[in-house]
């Protein structure tokens, strides 16, 4: 009878330390333990997906699993953003949004905002120049305005279509300086390179695009970029002034990109990404690559990076609203 006692003890003892033993093995592998998709919301080749392609690679090495750039585009970046804001939010499906989540909403194009995201990290701002012929008669920025306020309607900028970045740069400009925004004509155009082939055909007058798109035509001697609308002189070109520097106003507009996941994303996902972001961004391959390009880089991450996207959108409420663009 004391045997059998025993051996029932010692075998409910057995069970028990068993159990035990699988309640404390982790019910999941640590994050990341699969493929991770990076979706980009612009066709390949350009600007976006070439830098979303730099990010994966270096993250790929500080992460393990292979990180892979998908481009879902239409809709002026509706679809791509949609996409992302739609995946399961296990950390498996990131995005790198653009400035255009700041400003599709105010057009009416999608209900998505920025607060429909997990802000993780900012990678690259590239601010608006104001770029005109190399022969024009403006040696500074208060040459041009001089110029607008003598002439309303007379000056034509291009570079984006109507109510794109960088219509709504100069636009802001114009506005936080004091000047109506309709005082320079915006002649719609598919882009900054075709708009700035106009600019050099005598077809407009004026550009406003970030420096690495207009690169070539400044290092050719074709054009000029009066100011940056930055906090910061480039380093590209050191000796363009700011806007700040020039009137003392402290308007900023740029393009920038930054990777997000959909609204959700678990902290222990975001506390893995962030520093391997950070790595990236800090990495010499990611800034070589940034600096051949001629690309601005710029971080922020985590609740910094969410506040720079809410500025973000509400300068682009308010600049909208004051050219008559906003819908809402």
């Amino acid at each position: 009878m004391q045997r059998r006692k025993l051996l029932s003890w010692a075998s409910a003892l057995a069970i028990g330390l068993t159990a035990s033993l699988g309640f404390l093995q982790p019910a999941e592998a640590a994050y990341p333990e699969r493929p991770i998709t990076i979706i980009v919301p612009w066709g390949a080749g350009g600007g976006t997906d070439a830098t979303a392609r730099i990010i994966a690679t270096v993250l790929e090495e500080q992460l393990g699993p292979t990180v892979s750039v998908v481009n879902r585009t239409g809709g002026s970046g509706a679809v791509g953003h949609s996409a992302i804001a739609e995946a399961a939010p296990d950390g498996y499906t990131l995005g790198l949004a653009t400035v255009e989540i700041t400003m599709m909403h105010w057009q009416g194009l999608t209900d998505l905002t920025w607060e429909d995201y997990t802000p993780i990290a900012l990678m690259n701002e590239d601010p608006a120049g104001m770029q005109v012929p190399v022969d024009a008669p403006y040696e500074t920025l208060q040459d041009l305005l001089d110029a607008i306020a003598e002439n309303p309607g007379s000056l034509h900028a291009s570079g984006t279509g109507q109510g794109g970045i960088w219509h709504l740069s100069i636009a802001g400009m114009l506005n936080d300086l004091g000047y109506d925004p309709a005082s320079v004509v915006w002649v719609p155009s598919e882009g900054a390179a075709p708009g700035l082939q106009e600019l050099v055909a005598g077809g407009v007058h004026i550009v406003p695009c970030s420096l690495p798109e207009a690169r070539s035509l400044i290092d050719a001697g074709r054009v000029k970029s009066l100011v940056i609308m930055a906090e910061e002189r480039a380093d590209l070109y050191p000796d363009i002034p700011t806007l700040k520097e020039e009137t003392g106003s402290d308007w900023t507009m740029g393009a920038w990109r930054g990777i997000v996941g959909p609204a959700g994303l678990p902290e222990e996902v975001v506390e893995v990404l962030i520093p391997a972001l950070e790595a990236v961004y800090n990495s010499e391959q990611y800034r070589e690559f940034m600096a051949a390009q001629g690309y601005g880089i710029r971080w922020a991450a985590g609740d910094d990076f969410g506040a720079f996207m809410q500025r973000s959108d509400e300068s682009m409420g308010e600049v909208m609203a004051a050219v008559g663009l906003a819908q809402n």
